[in-house]
Formats: structure tokens, sequence, C-alpha cells
């Protein structure tokens, strides 16, 4: 018996009910001679005495969903149901608000049995090992909690992506550190918003070790590279994720919210989805879709839901994004669908998938929406919840020995808090590392940054990872918090970069104390199309990005194979110090604001004020001291001065 389990069990008998029951370690029951009915049939009960068997005495649980991923039942008076079961299939409960499943030493909750009769196709990574008949009874345990309480959070992660050991490594040093530190006391559940994995599943159980010490229930969500990528047909794809975690799509409640979790990610859509990317003679790849199966579970589920509740919908790939705003393979194809489904029922949709934060409010519009996912504008409120990986792991490391991996749209890694009161809920971004106020950075987007910045971008593009020398790199942009009287008189501005910006933010600066200037945001989502290039990029964001000295590190032990680094499959970012692929950087942003600067501004020091208040009213603020010369000095040592000595 592992400590942690002995230590749950030693006090099992003393522990009150508590906001989110850890200790409550046990499992789904199948027991009984096999079903020869075509029938599968079980009880929802409350375990008693915690051992997760229904013993003689124990009560059955009425009104619980349960479901086949088809079908959905509720529970009778005695807690019993019966469905129609199928040789593969996920047989799980829906978590009623006020009790809570048993989790095992993971922190993963128990809700579901994964019946596959003849297991999987041969596999890399193994996927589901043959079930056989199903058990003639297969029981759901459940004990009282008071997670029917109206006030709780959750914490939402995307992409954590790792490919490598020493990328899990960096999910510890981040998620795992963060967890382990933080009050955690009114957190109900961990979100990761798929993309768990990076390509190599046998890295799961190490995760999910990491991840636990934040004694809080974790679910996840399938992603695009949690994929079995050997399986032929949809249908396995997702095996070794239904073995590590459980069903690729599900649901659960807490106080008046009633989570979904769906499976967007069909692989192979080769000769299955109308795309010239899935053509079938185009090479292996994924599509963004909701199965059929799934919108006939969900329509089926939520007439079972309270019209009152809030439904939160969490899938890898964005439903809309502004990020992949013209491709169909980064949005949902049939979202129109889903939203139908949904109604005028209070929703919150969360995704992951393009590494970038996005706060998609009702109405926002971009080009090609309406094309690649059936609606023009967002019909309810979608966060895209950036990547706890960044941009993939990449680029220099920072002061916590992690690489800063600065996101697509300039914003930092990080994780989302949602609040949840009843139906209402507060969104907030927490970046790795920073305390909960930092919450924007600002820059100057001047004459010699966008100078500097078409460079960058060209070489970029032309280039990517190479060996030829860059026309530039960040030491050549010089002091970014310098401006010059020619600067502002040919025209320079802040850059200010809000992190989980909306467009119901609003951005204010002020110069000394001065009036405040407010601030436009440079794409205001009213059926626009991206705006791109040197004057829509953040000048801080694309600096970072623009250089990476790791790419130059070799040494005479490690030779080729300590060389730069490693993302993605193994792929070497080795050479000389040049940016990030070019469609990593961010000469665009969905929350970047521009404030024209004075041209009038006297010679001298000047403190900036960076403001900006939130739609939910909470005002954020930093200073900036900055600095107007005529001409720029000599940045280094001047050496002039001491050749005398």
């Amino acid at each position: 018996m592992s400590t942690r389990l002995f230590l749950i069990l030693s006090t099992i008998l003393a522990a009150p009910a508590i906001a989110k029951d850890t200790s409550y370690v046990g499992s789904v029951e199948a027991t009984g001679a096999p079903a020869e009915d075509g029938i599968a049939r079980g009880t929802v009960f409350v375990d008693a005495n915690r051992n997760s068997r229904l013993d003689v005495g124990e009560e059955g649980l009425a009104d619980v969903m349960v479901s086949n991923g088809r079908e959905v039942v509720v529970t009778g008076a005695d807690g019993t149901y019966e469905l129609p079961a199928y040789d593969d299939m996920n047989l799980f409960v829906t978590k009623p608000a006020g009790y809570a499943t048993p989790v095992n030493e993971d922190l993963i909750p128990q809700f579901a049995y994964v019946h596959k009769i003849d297991g999987s196709p041969d596999l890399r990574f193994g996927g589901i090992e043959a079930t056989g008949p199903l058990p003639g009874q297969v029981n759901f345990p459940l004990v009282e909690d008071d997670s029917a309480r109206a006030g709780f959070e959750c914490l939402a992660f995307g992409d954590t992506q790792p490919y490598s050991n020493k990328e899990i490594g960096y999910v510890r040093a981040t998620a795992g550190d963060m967890l382990a530190n933080r009050d955690m006391s009114d957190a109900e559940c961990l979100i990761f918003q798929g993309d768990v994995m990076g390509d190599d599943l046998s890295l799961f159980p190490r995760f999910k070790r990491i991840v636990a010490v934040g004694d809080t229930p974790v679910y996840f969500v399938a992603g695009n590279h949690d994929l079995d990528f050997d399986a032929e047909t949809d249908q396995h794809s997702f095996d070794t994720f239904r073995r590590e975690w459980g069903p690729e799509y599900y649901a659960f409640e807490v106080g008046n919210v009633h989570f979904v979790v769906l499976d967007n990610v069909r692989y192979p859509c080769n000769g299955v989805d109308d795309h010239p990317f899935c053509a079938p003679d185009a090479s292996t790849t994924y599509n963004g879709v909701i199965s059929e199966r799934q919108l006939v579970w969900l329509e089926a589920a939520l007439a079972n839901v309270p019209e009152d509740k809030l439904i939160v919908l969490n899938q890898h790939i964005p439903l809309q994004t502004f990020t992949d705003n013209t491709a169909a393979k980064h949005q949902t194809d049939n979202f129109a669908a889903l939203a139908e489904i949904v109604g005028d029922r209070p929703a919150l949709a969360m995704a992951g998938h393009t590494h970038t934060t996005e706060s998609l409010l009702p109405g926002v519009s971009y080009e090609g929406w309406e094309e690649n996912t059936g609606l023009a504008e967002a019909p309810f409120h979608q966060i895209v919840t950036g990547a706890v990986s960044g941009s993939w792991w990449a680029g220099d490391l920072n002061d916590q020995g992690v690489p800063h991996a600065t996101q697509r749209l300039g914003a930092p890694r990080g994780y989302y808090q949602i609040e949840f009161d009843g139906s209402d809920y507060v969104d907030s971004f927490h970046a790795f590392g920073r305390d909960g106020d930092a919450q924007l950075h600002a820059s100057f987007n001047t004459p010699r940054f966008r100078d500097w910045a078409e460079k960058i971008i060209a070489y970029a593009d032309l280039y990517g990872v190479s060996d030829v020398l860059p026309p530039v790199t960040r030491n050549d942009l010089g002091d970014m918090y310098m401006l010059t009287s020619d600067d502002l008189a040919d025209g320079t501005w802040v850059a200010v970069n809000v992190w989980n910006g909306s467009r119901d933010s609003t951005v204010s600066v002020r110069i000394n104390g001065g009036e405040a200037m407010s601030g436009a945001l440079t794409q205001p989502g009213e059926g626009e199309a991206k705006n791109r290039g040197p004057e829509f990029a953040d000048p801080l964001a694309l600096a970072q990005q623009s250089t990476q000295s790791d790419m130059t590190v070799r040494s005479a032990q490690g030779g080729d194979d300590t060389a730069g680094y490693r993302t993605w499959q193994g792929t070497e970012w080795v050479g000389v110090a040049g940016p990030f692929q070019s469609w990593m950087l961010t000469d665009n942003s969905a929350h970047l604001w521009r404030v024209d600067l004075p041209a009038d501004l006297p010679i001298g020091m000047h403190v900036l004020t960076v403001e900006t208040t939130d739609r939910h009213g909470r005002s954020y603020a930093r200073d900036y001291p900055f600095e107007i010369v005529e001409d720029l000095p000599d940045p280094n040592w001047q050496a002039a001065l001491f050749e005398d000595e």
C-alpha cells in the first residue's frame, strides 16, 4: 500500500464532508455474470462504507444520468438503469452536484467503464486490452460532498504538450510548482484542454503523478496530440487516451454548472470530411468536427438539465478562433449544430489548440468564421486558454529555468482560473511566475522597431530554422524604452498587450500622471480580416521571439546530442541565434491596443502609466519609466574614454 493511500484510509472515518473529497479512493464496480440480452445494467448508489461495492443496505440514487455514449437515461427511484450495450463503448455516469465520484491515486475521477470486447488493434502505445463480454452489473459509487454549493473555482490549462521527459520536467516546474504552492481549497476541478501529451503517450503516467500534487480531481480533454496516430479509423484513435484517462466525451456537475467535455478531433479525417486536407490521397491528418453520435448524446443529456444551469463546453480545437480564423482544420466544422443544441442557455466554451489566449464575447466576428464554422458571430463567450507549453517550449530559459515560449498572440505562458457563483462566472488569466495583478505588458512601436521587425519577419518567412545569419537580432533593436525626437515625429505609439483582454476591456495610458489617453483595439472583431505586420505587432513579444541563444549551445561532452534544443517530435533548433518560425511570431494579436504618443514630448525621463479595466470591472495598472533623447547614445562600453590609462 502506498504512503498516500495509507494516510487517506487512516483518516477516512474522522474526515467530515468537504468541498472536494479527494480521500475517496475507489473505482467503478463491474460484477456478475455477463449479460446475454445486449443490455447494460447497474445501479448508481451512495457508497456508505466507501469500499466501491454495492453492499446490502446501501441506497440507490435516483434521477442520475447514465449513458453509453449514445443514449441517455436517468436512474429510477432505486438507482438502477438499463441501456443498450455496444461492443465498443464508454458506459458512464454524469456526476451530480452534491456528490463525488471516487478517484484513483492520480486524482482521476472514476465515473466510467471502458468496454471494448475485442480490445484495440495493434497500436504503438497499446490501446485498450480486450474486456470480453460486458459484466452483468456496472455500478457507479458516489459519496455525498458539498459540491452543490454555488461558489467554487476550476483551473483550466491549455496544451501542456510535452514531447519528451525533459519537457515533462518543464510541466513540473510550471503547472506542478504552481499547484503545489497555491491555495487549492476552493478548486473543484483541474481541466486540461487537450494536447495533454505531445504524441508520446508513454509519458501519461509521469504527467498524471505531477499534476496530482494539486490534490484536486483532474479532467482531461482529448487533443490531436493525444491520438494513437497508427489507428486506421477514428473508432480507435483515442484508445490509449481512454485507457489512461477514460471517455473521450462526458459530463459532470458542480454547483449550478453542467460541465461538458467533447471530442472534436476526427482522425483520420481522410475520405470522411469534405476538405482538401482530408482527401483520401492527402497526408493522414485530423479535422475539427463533433461526431453526430456526440450531438445525439448531448441533446439527450441536456433535456435533463435545468435551463438555468450554466453549460461549460470543453473541447480541444476551438469552436471559433481569431488565430486561425480562415482555417477549417483548426476550428469546428459543425459549431452551428452544437450552438443550436445549447440554444439560449447560459453558456461558456473553453478550448486550447492554438497556443494563444483569446476571449471572444458574444457578437464578435472575424473573416472566415461563417465559411468554416457555420456561424459568422460568436453566439456565446468562448475562451481559448493559451498553452502551458506556450510556443511549444521554445526559446531561451527564463529565471525559473524554463523556456519563455512567448505565445503566438504575445501572452506569456499561463492558465485560467474560472470562479463560479451559481450560473455566473469570472474568468482570470494567470501567468506562471507572476502575481495575479500582472495582466499586461506595454512597449513602444517606433519607426526603428518597424524597420527591424520587417527584417525579422522576412527572414523567418524565408528561412525558418537555419544556419543562415539573420539580418538582425534583438541586440540590433537596442533599448526599446528609449525614444528619439525623430521617433516621435515619424509616428510612435504604445502597444499594450492585455493577455486576457476582450472587446469589452478598456485601455488607457498617462504620461507623468497627465490626462488619460484611450487605446484603440487593433482587431475590433467586427467581421474584419486579420491585421498583421510590423504596424500590428507586439514589439516586446516579437523581440522575445526574435532571437534564441539556446540554438547556439554546443558542448564538448554532449556534441550533437545536446546541441541547441528540441521541440515537437525531435525537431532540432540548432545553428545561428534565429527567431521562432514565422507562424509563431506576434505580428498580430486579438488583444493588442494602440495609443499614439504626442510628437512634442520633451527630452528627459518620463513615466508611462498603463491601465486596463476588464469586462468584470477589475482594473490593473503598471508603470514604465522611459527616456526621450535627441540621439541614441552608443549602448556599449565607452572604451575610448580609457585608452590613455
